[in-house]
């Protein structure tokens, strides 16, 4: 209004979703199940342990004993309780997603091997699980076998931090056998003391608010993401927001696949019905109709392009920075040499200044044996989360001369599409956990792109490992295959009295081979390299000459040798890198 000027004000950009602020005092509402994650190192037994929870085969069809994505159950135990359990991968290469399970898990559920001990996954558990503030329950497991040893457990932990009630710290230790269901009840009855201490409750009459825990695509339904409830209660026909994507809850589902139509605080479902998959870990929050989704998810995705937008900028003005600091550096070196100049005429400077530069020549410029060689890969997978981990996994592989790069990623089968991507970026398919139809197949063929499936991450890894690994420059190995000492040196008349220095010498190691690279050693340094003219046995040419032979050898362009002097016969090979 000073200026004269009419203030215009977009409401409709401003608009967007938030969860609603914690109620001071939680005791007035409900109860709600424990969520608890079950961490721990690779094959310590953590899927057994949910399929003996839970009376059902969680481990049926995994391929080498991993659970591949996260998987939210409910169970319902004989004490009338319920828990909800999610079931986190156990290799390394998922610790993203491990850690996603910590931020969102009330109890942490620490399975250790009683006959392998704390391993690398164990500590990193144990640090997501420290750093979320969730408490800990150790279950020390496979204690039916012979070499279990649950004390040298005990002790690993306690060296690690985990301070364990028996010896007067705060986290309880069960002893247990997943397979014969050994000490489970004690187990559950740690779960349920612990989550009673907690006071874990939640308001049932608000909007709902959850976090998506997968996400995929199914053949038949669309885009499918398992969503864990955390306040208020989910009904169907619900209009949701996570990230940049929203739904309509058409069908919801538990984790035995029978239909619900509400879903209250610590319940885990599948919900059909999404516009676009949602990433998993995104928060979800109900809207009151999908005008509001609409618009939220429109502003999200303005708001992330605006980003975009002010980070380019930024990367274009420090270019623009670094150009001006350039061109002033320039200036500055040409006015110094005309002041340089001037002072010379002037009888000031006895010699005359050095030109400046051009600068064009400060600049680096990198040949292309010095420029990053790169593997473009296309990743396909069959639920989002798997898909963030093995990117995230990808990145951190390869060196100062080769890494991977993830050309595009997302979710579903391998299609035409994806090999038209990878055919244009010059890279393969990287797929995990899904299918190939015909028609990509035959395109494939057709465009001589790469399919690499896999369905266990660490081998999906090692054959990335090897790809970059065939793609660094070999390393050349110098390996001497034979030596000689020269015993004596011979004038030979080669013609119309020209004479020329012979070594006679005797092969003192291995053998030494005619049409290989010679070096000749004296005083332990070398004084030349290169190639044998002649090599003689009784005035015999030969090939090669062994061990304990005397020969006369004569060399392509060298005569300065002397008796004493060693001869070494080297090979150069190619010895493949690996990273």
């Amino acid at each position: 209004m000073e200026y004269d000027l009419n203030p215009i004000v977009d409401s409709i950009a401003a608009i967007d979703l938030f969860p609603k602020a914690m109620p001071k005092d939680m005791s007035i509402y409900p109860l709600r199940p424990p969520i608890v994650t079950i961490m721990g190192h690779v094959d310590h037994g953590k899927t057994t342990l949910l399929d003996a929870l839970r009376k059902t085969s969680v481990a049926a069809g995994e391929v080498g004993g991993i659970t591949q994505h996260i998987g939210a159950f409910s169970v319902s135990l004989p004490s009338q309780k319920t828990i909800t359990f999610l079931d986190t991968p156990g290799h390394a290469a998922f610790s993203a997603m491990r850690a996603r399970g910590a931020h969102v898990t009330d109890i942490v559920v620490l399975v250790v091997a009683a006959d392998d001990g704390v391993m690398p996954q164990t500590l990193e558990a144990i640090k997501h699980a420290k750093d979320a503030g969730v408490p800990i329950i150790v279950a020390i497991n496979k204690i039916d076998k012979h070499d279990a040893n649950s004390r040298k457990v005990r002790d690993s932990l306690m060296r690690h931090g985990i301070e364990l009630e028996e010896v007067g710290g705060d986290t309880q230790c069960v002893e247990i056998s997943a397979l014969t269901g050994k000490g489970l009840g004690e187990l559950e009855e740690a779960i349920i003391t612990l989550a009673e201490l907690n006071d874990y409750r939640a308001e049932v009459d608000i909007e709902a608010e959850g976090v998506i825990i997968e996400s995929q695509i199914e053949k038949g339904k669309g885009n499918v993401a398992t969503v864990l409830v955390k306040r208020g209660t989910l009904k169907q026909g619900d209009i949701i927001v996570a990230g940049t994507s929203w739904c309509k809850v058409r069908i919801m589902s538990d984790d035995k696949g029978q239909s619900l139509k509400q879903a209250p605080p610590g319940t885990p479902v599948k919900v059909v019905g999404w516009r676009e998959t949602p990433n998993t870990g995104d928060e979800v929050l109900q809207a009151t109709d999908e005008e509001l989704a609409k618009t939220t998810v429109a502003n999200r995705l303005r708001k992330i392009e605006r980003e975009k937008q002010i980070k380019d900028l930024e990367i274009i003005n420090e270019k623009r920075r670094q150009r001006k600091k350039e061109l002033e550096v320039d200036q500055a070196a040409i006015r110094s040499f005309k002041r340089k100049v001037w002072m010379f005429h002037r009888g000031m400077l006895k010699e005359y200044p050095t030109t400046p530069s051009p600068p064009s020549s400060n600049k680096v410029v990198k040949s292309d044996d010095d420029q990053i060689k790169e593997f473009r890969v296309v990743v396909k997978g069959d639920v989002s989360g798997s898909i963030e981990a093995i990117v995230d996994s990808l990145d951190s592989i390869g060196n100062e001369e080769v890494h991977v790069n993830v050309v595009d990623f997302g979710v579903g089968d391998i299609s035409e599409s994806d090999v038209q991507m990878a055919a244009a970026a010059q890279g393969a398919i990287l797929g995990f956990n899904v299918k190939v139809d015909k028609r990509a197949s035959s395109l494939a063929q057709a465009e001589h792109v790469e399919i690499m499936c896999y369905n266990i991450i660490y081998k999906l890894l090692d054959g990335i490992k090897d790809k970059l690994s065939n793609m660094l420059p070999p390393v050349l190995e110098t390996v001497v295959s034979g030596e000689a000492t020269i015993l004596q040196v011979f004038q030979i008349n080669v013609k119309n009295r020209e004479f020329k220095p012979v070594a006679g010498c005797r092969i003192t190691n291995g053998t030494i081979v005619k049409n290989q690279k010679v070096r000749i050693i004296r005083n332990h340094k070398r004084i030349w390299e290169g190639s044998l003219e002649s090599l003689k046995h009784l005035k015999q040419d030969v090939t090669e000459a062994k061990k304990g032979l005397e020969c006369g050898i004569s060399f392509d362009g060298f005569t300065d040798f002397k008796e004493g002097d060693l001869i070494h016969s080297v090979v150069v090979k190619e010895v493949p890198r690996t990273l």
